[in-house]
């Protein structure tokens, strides 16, 4: 968990320089692909997570054990995936 924290602060100082509105063109859009970057790996590490306490949250009787889940990234997305939303 603490890379998801120092991808947030990350995320949050690019904000936070292109906010202020005073950088280069070209800067300006290599902080937004950064910026974008990391906020898709936070998505998907909340989503990892939030598999994980829905599988703890589903083990019914006491006897809760957290597992793995393996979550596809919107690379690995198939056209029958899609298909199916």
């Amino acid at each position: 968990m603490a890379d998801f924290e120092r991808k947030l602060t990350d995320l949050e100082a690019v904000v936070e320089r292109l906010e202020q509105g005073d950088l280069p063109l070209e800067e300006s859009v290599r902080l937004f692909e950064e910026g974008m970057k990391l906020s898709e790996s936070c998505k998907q590490e909340l989503e990892a997570a939030e598999g994980r306490i829905q599988v703890l949250m589903s083990q019914g009787g006491g006897k809760m054990k957290a597992q793995d889940l393996e979550i596809q990234s919107d690379d690995e997305v198939s056209d029958e995936d899609l298909d199916e939303e």
